[in-house]
This record gives C-alpha cells, structure tokens and sequence, in this order.
C-alpha cells in the first residue's frame, strides 16, 4: 500500500496560480485543476494574500485550466465577495464549457464579470479608457491630401 502523503508527492499540486502584473492590474494564470483540496485552497490563500497586501484589482485567467468542481466554483465565489466587499473588483478571464460544465460557466458568468480578451478584462479596471481606433484608409487620405495641396510657403505671394 502506498502512503498517502507519497501519492501526494506524486500527483503534485492540482492548480498551479502564476502572478503578473498588467497595468497595475493584478492576472493570476491558473495551470490545472480547481478541485477540492489542494486546488481551492492553493488559490484561496493566493487571493488572501493580496488582499492583505493591499492588491484590489484581479484577473483570473482559465486559459489552461482542465476542470472546475462545485467545491472551486464555491472559492470562486467567496473570493469574489471578499474583493467586492474590500472595493476591489475580480474578474475572469477565458471561462468556457471545456473547464467546467454549461450550468457553471453560466453561473460564472451572472456572478462575475468574464472576458475572453485579456486586453478588454485589463481595460475594465479603466472606465475613462478608450481603445484608440485607426482607420488605415483615413490616414491614407490624409497623406494624399498633405501631398497634393500646396502649403503656404509653396504658394507665390502676388
């Protein structure tokens, strides 16, 4: 029989959090699976963390995450109440039906705000913020029109 603290060793952790920093905005990458044990309670740490560090404003990023139980969604939602209530905002970033079921990703998605653009969940955290939009065909013209009319000091005075 193997030890149950070895299996432990073998099996690894079953989430793994990676912090970065976008705009001041906190993005915690999450590798594996949010389940039971060491899974919620690895990010359930990582989040009081930051709160006590002061940290407000968070991006979940479930790019890479296999699956998600009732007992991970249920540290979602703790987590989320406690950014809420600290003035903070949380907010999830790539949740689809391939790391949780339909029921959950929708439940996910009344109770959090979720993108699937990690520049727009940034953007979020800056009402103000406009994304700039260039149109190439009206700088086109605009160079046309630089080029063919004279400016005034190509202009004979009379």
């Amino acid at each position: 029989m193997i030890p149950l603290a070895f299996i432990k060793l073998l099996e690894g952790s079953s989430l793994e959090v990676k912090q970065r920093e976008r705009d001041g905005v906190v993005i915690l990458d999450l590798d594996g699976r949010l389940v039971q044990g060491d899974g919620d309670s690895a990010l359930r740490e990582h989040l009081a963390s930051l709160l006590e560090a002061g940290r407000r404003n968070l991006i979940l990023n479930f790019k890479r995450v296999d699956e998600i139980d009732p007992k991970g969604l249920g540290t979602l939602e703790y987590c989320g109440g406690k950014f809420r209530e600290s003035g903070g905002r949380c907010v999830l970033l790539n949740v689809h039906s391939d790391n949780a079921k339909l029921s959950d990703v929708f439940k996910l998605g009344t109770a959090f705000e979720t993108y699937q653009d990690e520049m727009d969940a940034v953007n979020s955290f800056f009402p103000d913020r406009k994304v700039p939009h260039y149109d190439i065909l009206e700088f086109v013209g605009t160079l046309d029109h630089h080029r063919n009319s004279p400016e005034e000091s190509d202009v004979p005075k009379s």
